[in-house]
């Protein structure tokens, strides 16, 4: 058997891991990035060697399976491994992945949410807690989905009623904590991406300026989130290596 690994889910070029990777690469974690998002049978690590899943970002429907068939088999891999336990973080269109594979409906949001806004927390979980009851973070979405029959609602924000939740072991985040400011910088200079900000009101400088601001507060955050998950795959690791 080879080495317990991470698998990430990549969906486009700029929607890349950004911190959760630093924080699998500091506990020294294997991993894998790929993109299966056309694939109709994409070729697959062995499920018995992944100590986690990550599902990120991309600007397809997580329900797009004519277009984009690889998504139903992430679909069915989320499931599969939160039904043994395996660790398992979706952030934005992979946290829509993994609520639809749970049974939650998808929608579109009544209006873009894109640009610094605020989440406010719901619930407290070890995976998940903030110092205060309420944070800046980054959005970026279209979509939104309804909440898992079972799962723990931990934050919303005035536009989503579901911003982050946890089933079992997996957690889904529909904002971004991963971004840094050089990952934003690529966001902006994606053509899609820049005129999804402009028809949503927004411009490049002033999300610039506004991330500056928020990010001493988004950091910390998001190096315990992902902090946490990175340690869950590590201890699940030596479970599949003993």
């Amino acid at each position: 058997m080879t080495s317990p690994q991470v698998l990430i889910l990549q969906h486009v070029p700029w929607e890349k891991p950004g911190r959760i990777l630093a924080n699998l690469e500091d506990l020294e974690m294997p991993t894998t990035v790929l993109n299966v998002a056309r694939k109709k049978k994409p070729d697959l690590p062995e499920f018995d060697e992944l100590a986690g899943v990550v599902i990120m970002g991309g600007p397809m429907g997580a329900t797009d399976y004519d277009k984009y068939p690889g998504l139903k088999a992430e679909a069915k891999l989320a499931k599969a491994a939160i039904s043994v336990g395996k660790p398992v973080l979706g952030v934005c269109l992979g946290h829509q992945i993994i609520a639809t594979a749970l049974g939650a409906k998808l929608s579109a949001g009544e209006a873009p949410e894109i640009g610094i806004g605020l989440i406010k927390r719901v619930d407290r979980h070890d995976y998940f807690s903030m110092w205060g009851k309420q944070l800046d973070v980054l959005h970026w979405h279209n979509d939104v989905t309804g909440l898992p029959e079972g799962a723990q609602l931990l934050a919303r924000s005035p536009r989503t009623k579901v911003q982050a939740f946890r089933f079992g072991s997996a957690l889904g985040l529909q904002f971004h904590l991963e971004v840094t400011a050089a990952i934003l910088e690529e966001w902006l200079e994606e053509s899609s991406m820049a005129k999804e900000l402009k028809a949503a009101g927004g411009s490049k400088s002033k999300l610039r300026e506004a991330f500056a601001a928020s990010d001493p507060q988004i950091q910390p955050f998001a190096e315990q989130v992902f902090s946490g998950f990175a340690a869950r795959c590590s201890t699940y690791a030596k479970t599949l290596a003993s």
